[in-house]
């Protein structure tokens, strides 16, 4: 009589929060509070130890890095479909001593649709980004007056139009507003490292130097 043979048994997927003291619950909500609303991670520490959770500010910085990036991929898998008509501008952050502009774009609807720190140069780049993250090809992209946006568009996006009137872009700019203000709690916007132990600090200041507006025109 022949032994029945059974399929081999395929070990469980490892997951993300093993390893970790906390249960996934407190983890999740803990990252969910510092990225959601202007606290700092001695606020959420404090908030959970109102709820008889006690973790220590350094933990939840650790967790910040080791799941925000995982969050964030998965919300994305979730996004709504973006629209047809872009905002796009930059603003300025201040990462390792040396001046970096942090280039936006959102819908008509407020979708953030990329995100990206570059050179003052690199509008052509991150243009190239948040097409390739939206199967959707723009027919109208709002920008301000910087003069690397028609070249890059004229090549990129030859068919959508190209406005740059004055106030157009208000909702984006407005937008840079909320952002620089969630950053004050956080002191600062963490650069994402090159390799692991590499983080940098990077701080939002209110006004860049003269030299890089300067440059700015030029190009």
């Amino acid at each position: 009589m022949r032994s029945r043979r059974h399929p081999p048994v395929r070990p469980a997927p490892s997951s993300a929060f093993a390893g970790h003291r906390f249960p996934p619950e407190v983890i999740t909500l803990a990252v969910r509070w510092y990225l959601r609303f202007g606290l700092s991670y001695r606020d959420v520490e404090e908030l959970l130890a109102e709820r008889g959770i006690e973790v220590d500010h350094v933990s939840m910085y650790r967790w910040v890095q080791r799941f925000a990036p995982e969050f964030a991929e998965a919300a994305r898998a979730r996004a709504h479909v973006m629209g047809d008509r872009w905002h796009v501008d930059e603003t300025y952050l201040k990462v390792g001593g040396a001046w970096r502009y942090l280039f936006r774009a959102i819908d008509q609807f407020g979708r953030l649709i990329d995100v990206y720190r570059l050179e003052a140069k690199a509008a052509r780049h991150f243009l190239e980004r948040a097409i390739d993250r939206t199967p959707i090809s723009p027919v109208e992209v709002t920008t301000d007056r910087y003069r690397a946006y028609p070249p890059a568009l004229a090549e990129l996006l030859p068919a959508a139009f190209h406005d740059t009137e004055v106030h157009a872009n208000n909702a984006l700019e407005t937008d840079h507003g909320r952002l620089k203000a969630r950053l004050g709690p956080m002191r600062g916007a963490e650069a994402r490292p090159f390799r692991q132990g590499d983080r940098r600090r990077a701080r939002l200041r209110s006004k860049p130097p003269k030299g890089l507006l300067r440059s700015r025109a030029l190009t």
